[in-house]
């Protein structure tokens, strides 16, 4: 049986991307910062009658956190076919580039940066074990340097000082980590899972959690012939999911 860890999977999209996961003969290991909450989510799924499905306490921001998730689930398996770095927070809005104040940078970047990287270097040798291993950054297409710029991009006035630049700085660990990666079988892309209706955003966004847990579903579970150190949105492109960085 194939498995998977997503950080931040208790609720919204990481929890709906551990549902499909778990539909597709995964098993998943549930990544959440609050131990109680990721075991509700469990308990949720196993109601659903999916129930290979574990609760791991993961803090993103603390190594030790970080390495006791990682001597849990290496106790368990010795290989992991996918990663999902999809824990996240936006830093509140507004986010004025003159005003916000540097401690709120280092925060979200602590999170969405920092964070991802960490987890990606304690899981690597895991995913490394495995046949076709993926990763898969949650990203945002407000992250791309290219759509900031031009007035006609749909989210072009609403600017995040804060929030963007960490994805923006995701993104390019993707790139890196791709070339890194390149001459070995492991996948890794940078995936927008859209302007997704969560407690994220105060349930602004337009799109549902499903059709977000579908996207990032899609890129975790890339045949060998799949692409390797892209940026997709679905949203802003249904037709091929190419967005520019």
């Amino acid at each position: 049986m194939p498995t998977a860890f997503i950080t931040g999977a208790n609720k919204s999209i990481g929890f709906e991307t551990a549902r499909q996961l778990l539909q597709q003969g995964y098993h998943v290991y549930l990544g959440s910062r609050t131990l109680d909450n990721g075991l509700d989510a469990v308990a949720q799924l196993n109601a659903e009658g999916l129930t290979e499905v574990e609760a791991v306490q993961i803090d993103v921001t603390d190594q030790a956190s970080i390495q006791a998730a990682r001597a849990e689930i290496g106790s368990k398996t010795a290989s992991l076919d996918v990663l999902i770095n999809n824990a996240g927070i936006n830093g509140g809005m507004p986010q004025s580039a003159l005003k916000a104040d540097i401690s709120a940078f280092r925060r979200v970047f602590d999170t969405n940066y920092f964070g991802v990287v960490m987890v990606t270097q304690a899981f690597i040798d895991l995913l490394q074990q495995a046949p076709q291993p993926r990763i898969v950054m949650v990203s945002s297409s407000q992250a791309s340097l290219t759509l900031n710029n031009d007035p006609s991009y749909q989210y072009y006035s609403h600017k995040g000082a804060v929030y963007h630049p960490s994805k923006s700085a995701l993104n390019m660990y993707t790139i890196d980590l791709a070339y890194e990666l390149r001459d070995t079988p492991l996948k890794v892309n940078a995936v927008d899972p859209g302007f997704i209706a969560t407690d994220f955003n105060g349930h602004r966004g337009t799109g549902t959690v499903q059709e977000a847990g579908a996207r990032l579903v899609k890129y975790a579970v890339l045949d060998e012939r799949g692409p390797s150190g892209k940026f997709f949105s679905e949203e802003y492109n249904p037709a091929t999911g190419d967005i520019p960085w």
